[in-house]
């Protein structure tokens, strides 16, 4: 790789420093009070959509290229000068910020508009362009000051996006827990980084493969980085934060949290197992193992949802799971020195996290222009939406087909890489990472059966059917200022789902990136994973497709349509409360897994000749968050009770706390 010591001509790193201060003054103009909100929030998603463009085509061109820039900025940083830098593995989560911010943005114009939303959309917008930039600057930092820097600016960002309706009860309840989540992250960094920093001698970070990974001081760094970068993945056990935060946010924000902010956790685990070189097998088994669990419990949990929104949450926690199955696998084939293992893991894991920002983002979107019309997320009170918007339905039919991994969409793509690895590790020497790769295989396939039923089920009562209840006339689900980022966030999903070789060559200098010992191994991608086939196949399904449709539609044209009453099983008057419902849809997985679920239901029994009106309603808690975490904090709150009586806010104590505190470390 060349890499460029100075930044004195238009490069991609130019472009996207650019990019990252052009998305960070996005919302100055509405910082002035006198300034219109209006013509603000037009001004803001223009300046974001100009960030999305320079950022996404700069992010391609170093895929592409395979170069490395590095560049230090005119500002001194305590403990170091200020280092960045833009690789193609830097560049493979850049795409995501940059695309789904721009669309977001856009988005919003007639999601949240000005007009209607006057006390809010000053404070969203400006934080929106902040979340985008600091994000980018978490991506570029090689110091360990700069990213925690950028990174709390993010996790600030995030938490007033996230409270924009801060009347709430439950927005307020969702910000608390995400801000104390956020904040252990955060503590859990600084220790990542001081302890780095006294294995490497500098908070710069180490070049990929120059720190040995024996001895009890690297596993340490791994465990601690697993927590931090873990609760910010949404990986289970870590997620607690996760559904809720996603549930109560604007819909766009909530695609941006999804689609982005949980990626930039996947980017902090990658990049710290990039500075180890000779990783043992158990890393990898770990990942592995942790990938499957939040998979499975995570797809589980989203069957089991009423709300759609937390539903979509649920499956961000899967998704991030085999993310984190594809990282594991390359840890474990650079364990055992299998270079096709470690390229197809995390090729596969590198890929799914572009694919599940586009369709995640895609999903949430269309989610919001649900619940624009409907003015609720509980799934069982919509139905009928396909009519009133057929092009929310149309994309919402895409994004699930994504998302359940199947073809011809991009899900599919970066699914089948990692069942290649999966595969490719089953039949592997090492017989002790032989068993767990053999294990993963059917969960991964399990996880996507239950994906495809709980979009079957979401899909069909949201979508299809009878509406449920009068929708709101004056709702604008279907602007074009709406459909625009959706149609192009579809058109992403069935870019990479169509052609999928176009990405193979950004993959395999991606790959090299994270770690430059597999330059050695010749394989690539495209030699290894039957790319060229797989297009032709989804050519073919897609033309199939097509084909059907234009039959079908032909025979209605020709023999007409007929219009009747559903039959109602002898019931003379039928009624749209009668459809199936999501809640009994999934009833049979909810008992599968009730155990994970941990599931309440509510019942009065019919009773007698003639009996009282009755009613069933169940309820899956977050269990993790109530059954573990809950009680835990409990029994610590009731042991420290002695210690809080410290805190008692007298500020003259307080300093002299810290002076102690000070003479203390100065004496060590």
């Amino acid at each position: 790789m060349k890499v460029t010591q100075e930044v004195a001509r238009i490069t991609p790193g130019t472009l996207l420093i650019i990019a990252s201060l052009l998305a960070a003054l996005s919302g100055a103009p509405l910082l002035f009070p006198r300034f219109s909100a209006v013509r603000g929030q037009n001004l803001s998603a223009l300046a974001l959509a100009l960030s999305a463009l320079l950022g996404v085509g700069s992010a391609i061109a170093t895929l592409l290229s395979g170069e490395t820039e590095a560049f230090t900025l005119l500002w001194t940083l305590p403990f170091g000068p200020m280092e960045a830098a833009l690789d193609p593995l830097s560049a493979v989560f850049l795409i995501p910020v940059f695309l789904v911010s721009g669309c977001c943005a856009v988005y919003g114009l007639r999601y949240w508009p000005a007009s209607e939303n006057p006390r809010t959309v000053r404070k969203l917008s400006v934080f929106l362009g902040l979340l985008t930039s600091s994000m980018a600057w978490v991506i570029l930092a090689r110091h360990a000051v700069l990213f925690l820097f950028a990174w709390e600016i993010m996790a600030l960002s995030a938490w007033f996006g996230l409270t924009t309706e801060d009347d709430q009860e439950a927005v307020r309840e969702a910000g608390l827990l995400y801000m104390v989540t956020t904040h252990a992250s955060t503590l859990a960094l600084f220790a990542l980084f001081a302890m780095i920093a006294g294995a490497s001698g500098s908070f710069l970070f180490p070049a990929s493969g120059t720190l040995s990974a024996a001895g009890a001081l690297p596993a340490r760094l791994f465990l601690v980085a697993l927590v931090g970068f873990g609760m910010k993945a949404g990986l289970m056990p870590f997620h607690i934060w996760l559904p809720s935060a996603h549930a109560n946010a604007p819909s766009h924000v909530s695609a941006v949290m999804s689609g982005v902010i949980l990626k930039i956790g996947v980017y902090g685990m990658v990049r710290t197992l990039s500075f180890f070189s000779a990783v043992p097998s158990w890393w990898g088994i770990a990942l592995l193992l942790l990938g499957v669990v939040s998979g499975v419990a995570g797809v589980a949990f989203a069957i089991a949802q009423h709300d759609l929104k937390r539903l979509l949450a649920y499956h961000s926690i899967e998704n991030v799971g085999i993310i984190f199955m594809g990282i594991g696998l390359a840890l474990i084939g650079q364990a055992t020195g299998n270079g096709a293992l470690a390229l197809l893991g995390m090729a596969g894991a590198l890929l799914h996290v572009v694919n599940h920002s586009t369709f995640k983002a895609l999903l949430f979107l269309c989610a919001g222009s649900a619940i624009h019309v409907s003015g609720t997320r509980e799934i069982d009170r919509m139905g009928g939406l396909a009519r009133r918007l057929p092009w929310t339905a149309a994309f919402f039919l895409a994004g699930a087909v994504a998302i359940c991994g199947l073809p011809p969409l991009n899900g599919f793509i970066s699914e089948l890489l990692i069942y290649l690895g999966l595969f490719r590790g089953a039949v592997g020497p090492d017989r002790g990472t032989a068993a767990f790769a053999a294990l993963s295989a059917p969960a991964l396939a399990l996880i996507g059966g239950l994906a495809t039923a709980c979009f079957v089920k979401v899909y069909g009562v949201v979508f299809l059917g009878e509406p449920r209840r009068p929708y709101r006339v004056e709702a604008h689900g279907e602007a074009r200022e709406m459909v625009a980022p959706m149609a192009l966030l579809a058109l992403v999903c069935a870019a990479i789902g169509f052609a999928p070789i176009s990405v193979g060559r950004m993959l395999d200098n991606a790959v090299r990136a994270w770690q430059p010992a597999l330059a050695g191994f010749r394989g690539t991608v495209g030699s290894l994973a039957p790319l060229g086939w797989v297009t032709a196949l989804n050519l073919v399904l897609a033309a199939l497709a097509a084909a059907s449709g234009w039959l079908l539609l032909r025979r209605i044209r020709q023999t007409g349509s007929a219009s009747d009453a559903t039959w109602g099983c002898g019931y003379l008057a039928p009624t749209p409360r009668m459809q199936y419902s999501a809640s009994s849809f999934a009833e049979m997985v909810v008992g599968i897994f009730g155990g994970i679920l941990r599931p309440h239901r509510e019942s009065r029994p019919v009773e007698g000749f003639f009996p009282r009106a009755s009613r069933f309603g169940s309820h899956v808690p977050e269990a993790v968050l109530e059954l573990v975490y809950i009680p835990l904090l409990e029994k610590a709150y009731a042991k420290l009770a002695g210690i809080r009586k410290m805190q008692h806010g007298q500020l003259h104590i307080y300093i002299l706390y810290t002076f102690i505190t000070l003479v203390v470390m100065l004496s060590l």
